[in-house]
C-alpha cells in the first residue's frame, strides 16, 4: 500500500504534522480581530467570510450551510457588521460520527471602508449569505498619485 505524500513526509520527517498543526493554530490565532472578535474556543463553529470591495460597495459572503434566514441576525454598526445564528443539531437516533459544526455563532467584521446604511442589499441561496452595502461618498473619493523625489 502507498502512503499519500503528506503521511510519506511525516515518517520522514518526524514531527512535521505537530508542525504543521501548529502552524495552523498560529494562522487561526492571529488572523483575528482582536479589537472586535475575542479569541474563542477552537472547537467552537465559525462560519467562513470573504470580503471584497469594489469601487462602489463592499460585499460580504458567509458560508452559513444548514440554517434559514429566519436563524439569521444581521446588524451593521459604524463599521463593524455582525452575523449572528444558530445552526441547530438534527436529532438522530444512532450517531456514529459527528463531524459537522452545530451551535450559535456570531462574527463581526471591520469593513474596508466606510458604507452607508441603507440601501443594503443582502440576499441568502444555497447556504451563502450574500451583503452588498454600498460605499459612502467619501469612500469612493480615487486616491492620488503622489510623487516621491
Amino acid at each position: 500500500m502507498a502512503l499519500a505524500p503528506s503521511k510519506r513526509q511525516d515518517i520522514e520527517r518526524p514531527g512535521a504534522s505537530l508542525q504543521r498543526e501548529m502552524n495552523r493554530l498560529f494562522d487561526d490565532f492571529f488572523a483575528r480581530d482582536f479589537f472586535i472578535e475575542p479569541f474563542r474556543g477552537i472547537a467552537e463553529w465559525r462560519p467562513a467570510l470573504d470580503v471584497a470591495e469594489t469601487e462602489t460597495s463592499v460585499i460580504v459572503k458567509a458560508d452559513l450551510p444548514g440554517l434559514e434566514i429566519k436563524d439569521l441576525d444581521v446588524t451593521l454598526r459604524g463599521d463593524v457588521l455582525t452575523i449572528k445564528g444558530e445552526k441547530k443539531e438534527e436529532k438522530t437516533k444512532s450517531c456514529h460520527r459527528v463531524e459537522r459544526r452545530y451551535g450559535s455563532f456570531e462574527r463581526s467584521v471591520r469593513l474596508p471602508a466606510a458604507v452607508k446604511g441603507d440601501p443594503v442589499k443582502a440576499s441568502f441561496k444555497d447556504g451563502v449569505l450574500n451583503i452588498e452595502m454600498p460605499k459612502t461618498e467619501e469612500s469612493k473619493q480615487k486616491s492620488a498619485q503622489i510623487k516621491v523625489s
